[in-house]
């Protein structure tokens, strides 16, 4: 019947050997980040370590560090939650096929949560001081929660019904935060609490709020969920977890308490309060830096009496948040036919990024009676995948036409890439929204959430081969050096560090002006500027996460032959992206060469942590 708490789940991962426990002494400053890590990158178990200098709880880690382990987290309600979708997608399939869906009662009786008298998570009071305080990287601000659950109500609408769960980082040290009583809260745009939050300010009310860590699995994952607005995370959480979500009041007109919670920190977001929250190494392989975000009053902070503390670690995709891309993808397919009318499959790119580049295969019904010559629908269906919830905040959109190519898998990017670059035409597919808004993780942009986005469209009869070898003679008139293949049709140049950003994008197009788009090397429809030419090509990883987190549509995009006509910009040769480096971007995220050398130590074989590593 699904865990009910992280106590039940611990201890069935460690009786089925998915779960090791490290009593070997480790810091959480660093250490425990980068053992989670290694084990990570090796396939390994959870982690549960228990003899770690700052934390009076014990902690666990990769509880989702596999496919198949989360799976088995959620294995007897993961079925009945993708048919409950699959209805939701389509409800006549209830009167279709009634048989199928029959068995989804019980599952419908778990979604309601239910009333409390007794929460083990109010067993003991205590301290943001004597919470757990793990730093992940070496230039984060503090320490941070990383799998928090956040719960809010809206203001006009109070009630679990009209809540809001998610999971947005909490800073509980560092920068110029009261210890003990205030923590940041760092809420990313187009974000459910947002919306409470705007309410309240329209209110001139403070906005409760309860931070939860821990508790059922399902909990977490729900928190992470695009769900649309009138499914409820608590919802969501009692379908998966088989059970409903058991919520304490203490008092009338207060926020309730998820009882089975490991630790709850209860406050408020203060009106005009704004604090710098960060650094911290996030998602995109960067650091965020510090920038003015809610304040959360601390009012009370309790725990169970066998708590355990759940983390996280993020950074340069993949790591374990990859894993809940992978979960949240599974769940929602069935749901984008029905969301986006015409479009059979969409898929965020995890190497680069998530939010930076979403592939589509959408479908061309504009005109079945002649023959698919040009992108036509796919620009309506382009919009509005651009117009929903957190897709919306994708920057790169690749879209194509199924019907060109039935086969083709939205998640094989390589194919995907191979199939686009054969069909456009960089004359008339590229359609750019300029001033806009993007990722707050992204600073490609102009300033914070600010930036541009591009369609890329590619529908039709094959228009070019794709070349894989580099021509044997030199082009002169690019100062570019140390060209590489990544696949067909890809190259990529080293060039110069970017020193001004003005200045190196007027001496591309002036490079790009000299090049005749008849030269042997343009038959590469996709070029791209980086700094290191090797790393870049060495992987497809590397080149879509350089790519693509490194650079602006609007601002660095080129092209040989370029023009503008009518409002609209093209090129008649490659497409020119420039991924270099930029003088104002964050730094990449480095693991602390000592922490590193130690870690070393401690798994050499006769070391406290060889049997772990």
């Amino acid at each position: 019947m699904g865990y009910r708490n992280l106590q039940t789940c611990v201890a069935d991962l460690e009786q089925t050997g998915q779960l090791l426990r490290v009593d070997a002494p480790l810091d959480s400053h660093l250490e425990v980040a980068e053992v989670h890590r290694r084990v990570f990158r090796s396939g390994g178990p959870a982690l549960l370590f228990t003899n770690v200098h700052g934390s009076s709880l014990p902690l666990v880690s990769n509880l989702f560090g596999t496919r198949e382990r989360a799976e088995f987290l959620f294995r007897d309600r993961w079925q009945q939650v993708q048919r409950l979708i699959e209805l939701k997608a389509n409800p006549p399939q209830a009167l279709q096929r009634p048989w199928r869906h029959a068995s989804l009662l019980p599952t419908l009786r778990t979604m309601r949560p239910r009333r409390v008298r007794h929460a083990p998570v109010r067993a003991l009071t205590t301290t943001i001081a004597e919470l757990p305080h793990i730093v992940t990287w070496p230039q984060d601000g503090g320490a941070f929660i990383t799998l928090p659950l956040v719960y809010t109500e809206h203001p006009d609408q109070p009630g679990p019904a009209h809540a809001n769960l998610g999971m947005y980082r909490i800073q509980i040290s560092g920068g110029r935060y009261v210890p003990n009583e205030q923590v940041g809260l760092h809420y990313q745009i187009h974000r459910g609490i947002g919306v409470h939050h705007a309410a309240a300010l329209r209110r001139g009310e403070s906005l409760p709020v309860r931070i939860f860590v821990g508790g059922a699995p399902a909990m977490m994952l729900a928190a992470v969920m695009p769900l649309p607005e009138d499914v409820s995370e608590l919802m969501f959480a009692g379908a998966l977890g088989g059970h409903r979500i058991p919520l304490y009041y203490d008092r009338p007109g207060a926020l309730p308490i998820y009882a089975e919670a490991d630790v709850c920190i209860e406050g408020t977001i203060v009106p005009d309060l704004l604090l710098p929250e960060g650094p911290f190494g996030d998602h995109l392989g960067y650091y965020c830096r510090a920038h003015p975000f809610p304040v959360l009053r601390v009012e009370r902070v309790t725990r169970r009496e066998d708590a355990i503390w759940p983390f996280t670690v993020v950074g340069r995709p993949p790591q374990e948040d990859t894993v809940f891309g992978e979960l949240i993808h599974a769940l929602t397919a069935p749901m984008i036919p029905a969301v986006v009318p015409g479009v059979r499959a969409v898929h965020a790119v995890d190497a680069a990024g998530v939010h930076p580049l979403l592939l589509a295969i959408g479908s061309e019904r504009y005109t079945p009676y002649q023959p698919t010559e040009r992108p036509q629908e796919l620009l309506t269906q382009a919009n509005a995948i651009l117009g929903q919830g957190q897709m919306s905040l994708a920057k790169y959109l690749l879209i194509v036409n199924g019907d060109d190519d039935p086969d083709l898998d939205v998640h094989d990017i390589a194919a995907f890439l191979q199939h686009l670059l054969k069909r456009v035409d960089w004359t008339r597919d590229l359609h750019f929204q300029t001033c806009t808004t993007i990722d707050t993780l992204d600073y490609s942009g102009t300033s914070l959430h600010e930036g541009s986005k591009v369609v890329w469209a590619a529908a039709g009869p094959v228009r070019r081969s794709l070349p894989e070898d580099i021509p044997s003679d030199t082009l002169s008139s690019v100062p570019w050096r140390r060209p590489r293949t990544v696949m067909p049709g890809i190259l990529v140049w080293e060039a110069d560090q970017v020193t001004n950003r003005a200045a190196s994008s007027a001496q591309v197009d002036e490079v790009c002006d000299g090049v005749s788009p008849d030269d042997e090397w343009c038959r590469f429809p996709l070029w791209v500027l980086v700094d290191d030419s090797d790393f870049t090509a060495a992987s497809l990883e590397n080149f879509l996460w350089v790519t693509f987190t490194r650079s602006d549509p609007a601002l660095d995009t080129h092209g040989i032959a370029s023009f503008i006509r009518d409002k609209h910009w093209g090129c008649r040769g490659p497409l020119v992206l420039d991924a270099r480096w930029k003088p104002h971007y964050p730094d990449p995220l480095e693991p602390d060469p000592k922490t590193v050398q130690k870690i070393d130590a401690l798994a050499a074989r006769g070391g406290p942590l060889a049997r772990y590593l």
